[in-house]
């Protein structure tokens, strides 16, 4: 009796002990480990995998977004400037200071893309600083401060006070003349019957409505294109007393011309402008969405 009961009390024990070993592994997890850092590999392994696609992506439409620099520096280097905007001497050099601008963009854009796992930071700061230079001179050529950017070449203001300037005009006028606004106003013209009630239905470019005929509010007869009676109204308008029927003289000397002149050139670096502004604005924002998956990717890896 006694060695059965010594044998039923040794069972008790040994099954008592295999419970305890039993719930110590499975609070301390033993049976879990393996399969808990399986799934914990998965699944850094998707996310980073998610990251990378992510990152790739963001540096291969900044590298596309680019690409509108190059294209737009070759064109400020190759194509002719607005004629008789030369005569305005600072317009001509910095037309290609902004194109050697741009392609040092370019370059120094797709170089952080490259470098970026080196000079992750470094190359961020670089890069906004000179988009932010960028977006600025598009800013002052859109004459968004007209006050301020009065003095900035290239800007509304700067290119009308520019164009008043007696002896800046003094070049530009025979330039007009010899470009020959006024003849090929009247060669188009000149199949038409025109009518002094139908000329203001006609679409005339800027130079032509203000060098080629005169100012509406002058009131004169229309004859032909180079020739208008006046009526002899009391009109407080320099303008009406400084045309001329003379084809060499027309409005040359109005202020009418001066203005139109100036809204002629103005278009091409309020477009320029547009350009410089939205472009800086769209890579700005893309080099910080690479900057930001770059950190994220590689906060990721380090886990993994």
């Amino acid at each position: 009796m006694s060695n059965n009961a010594e044998k039923e009390d040794s069972n008790r024990r040994s099954t008592s002990d295999n419970v305890v070993v039993t719930v110590l592994e499975e609070e301390a997890g033993v049976g879990e480990k393996p399969e808990s850092t399986f799934e914990k590999k998965k699944s850094y392994s998707i996310k980073s995998i998610k990251m990378r696609y992510i990152m790739v992506s963001m540096a291969l439409i900044t590298f596309l977004l680019s690409f509108p620099l190059l294209f737009e520096s070759i064109w400020l280097l190759y194509v002719e400037e607005y004629l008789c905007e030369g005569l305005l001497k600072t317009l001509p050099r910095l037309q290609i200071g902004i194109a050697i601008g741009l392609i040092a963009v370019f370059f120094l854009s797709n170089g952080i893309i490259y470098l970026r796992t080196r000079w992750l930071g470094l190359g961020l700061i670089v890069v906004i600083i000179l988009l932010v230079v960028m977006f600025v001179v598009g800013i002052s050529l859109n004459g968004s401060f007209r006050v301020e950017t009065r003095h900035v070449p290239g800007s509304p203001g700067w290119l009308s006070a520019q164009v008043l300037e007696e002896k800046n005009w003094n070049k530009i006028k025979p330039c007009l003349y010899k470009g020959e606004f006024c003849k090929a106003l009247m060669q188009r013209l000149s199949y038409k019957e025109m009518k002094p009630y139908n000329l203001s239905t006609i679409k005339l470019t800027p130079i032509e409505s203000g060098c080629c005929k005169p100012p509406s509010i002058c009131g004169m007869v229309y004859v032909n294109m180079t020739f208008w009676l006046k009526n002899g109204n009391d009109i407080e308008n320099k303008d009406c007393d400084r045309w001329e029927n003379k084809e060499s003289r027309l409005c040359y000397d109005c202020d009418a011309c001066k203005g139109g002149f100036a809204k002629s050139v103005e278009k091409k670096w309020l477009k320029l402008g547009r350009f410089l502004v939205a472009t800086s604005m769209l890579l700005m924002i893309f080099h910080l969405l690479l900057f930001v998956t770059s950190i994220l990717a590689n906060l990721n890896q380090a886990r993994g």
